[in-house]
């Protein structure tokens, strides 16, 4: 269906029709890539690709985010008691975000915050089993047993074994070194994993989900918009 570059954007909340007409004039808008000249020229936004300031700008208004997620501050839209990743966005866009799926608190690493909610309900599905990959430091020395019960499956307290998980043993000793990939989100699953083989996690961090991986650049609790590559990893099926 076509629609007009400017009602596009206007609707994808970049800014009021004079705002947008600015922008275009300013060349701050581009069609694939090409700058945009007027605004009422039609596009249809299924095909043609549509950037702000380099951004991709997706139709209802639709914004992607990578967290670098830090301790201390809660997946969550709101909390009572503690910090959440939304307080930490500066956007027009924060009281829609909501994370996609959640970290413990103590826990850093990767975090999408979106406000699309058929993407995050796709990447949380159970029967997606969307592969989730942790770092970890360990309590104890990781075996090769170890590996083999995290293959098989554990006993976490609940009514099935875990789903059968990669451990990858980085480094073994009194404080190991790992990496785990999950294919659930059970509650404290990882922590309650090696507590079931008698070790304690000290340090985790969630360094990929699917396909896309943590931008190494970001430190804890910096964020940053997907890039239409990133975001095209997470949509594969």
């Amino acid at each position: 269906m076509l629609i007009r570059l400017d009602k596009f954007l206007a609707d994808a909340k970049v800014g009021s029709r004079s705002e947008v007409k600015e922008y275009i004039k300013k060349g701050r808008i581009q069609l694939n890539e090409e700058t945009a000249q007027r605004g009422e020229v039609k596009i249809d936004p299924e095909i043609t690709q549509v950037f702000f300031d380099g951004t991709q700008v997706y139709k209802k208004g639709f914004v992607y985010y990578m967290m670098n997620k830090p301790k201390g501050v809660v997946s969550a839209t709101t909390d009572n008691v503690s910090e959440t990743v939304i307080s930490l966005i500066e956007d027009k866009y924060r009281d829609e975000l909501f994370p996609v799926g959640r970290l413990d608190k103590d826990t850093e690493g990767l975090l999408i915050l979106t406000n699309d909610g058929a993407l995050a309900h796709s990447l949380l599905s159970p029967k997606k089993h969307v592969d989730k990959t942790y770092y970890a430091l360990v309590r104890g020395f990781v075996t090769e047993q170890d590996v083999s019960e995290f293959c098989e499956g554990l006993d976490i307290g609940e009514k099935k074994l875990t789903m059968p998980a990669d451990l990858r043993i980085l480094k073994s000793g009194e404080i190991s070194e790992v990496e785990v990939v999950i294919r659930e989100g059970k509650f404290h699953q990882i922590k309650r994993m090696f507590q079931a083989v008698s070790k304690e996690v000290i340090y985790l961090k969630r360094i990929s989900m699917g396909k896309l991986t943590l931008d190494e650049k970001l430190q804890p609790g910096e964020y940053r918009h997907l890039t239409k590559e990133e975001l095209a990893l997470l949509r594969e099926k």
